[in-house]
């Protein structure tokens, strides 16, 4: 199993960013996947999750109406559309899938806000 995140970068409040996540080694649309991600200090926190035909996706209180999760099972990808960005907002941003009894994560991509 393997999961590549990508897209992170600096950004000053209020701006948009959109994270990818390939996914590879297991059946990708069979599965649901997730967003996490961890502040520097702070624990890592859930923050979007969707179902694996995207008929069902959730997200944290923190996020709802900012961040959109989408999914193409054609690609193997998972994105994460992040709007109305805050500094509150900067971590490092990780996908994670649920294998086999195993969790599995990508090695994450920072996502800095910040004027």
């Amino acid at each position: 199993v393997q999961l590549v995140e990508s897209g992170g970068g600096l950004v000053a409040p209020g701006g948009s960013l959109r994270l990818s996540c390939a996914a590879s080694g297991f059946t990708f649309s069979a599965v649901s996947m997730s967003w996490h991600r961890q502040g520097l200090g702070k624990e890592r926190e859930w923050v979007a999750g969707i179902s694996s035909t995207a008929g069902i996706t959730k997200y944290a209180d923190s996020v709802k109406g900012r961040f959109t999760i989408s999914r193409d099972n054609a690609k193997n990808r998972v994105y994460l559309q992040m709007n109305s960005l805050k500094p509150e907002d900067t971590a490092v941003y990780y996908c994670e899938v649920l294998w086999g009894s195993r969790h599995y994560w990508g090695q994450g991509t920072q996502v800095t806000v910040s004027s």
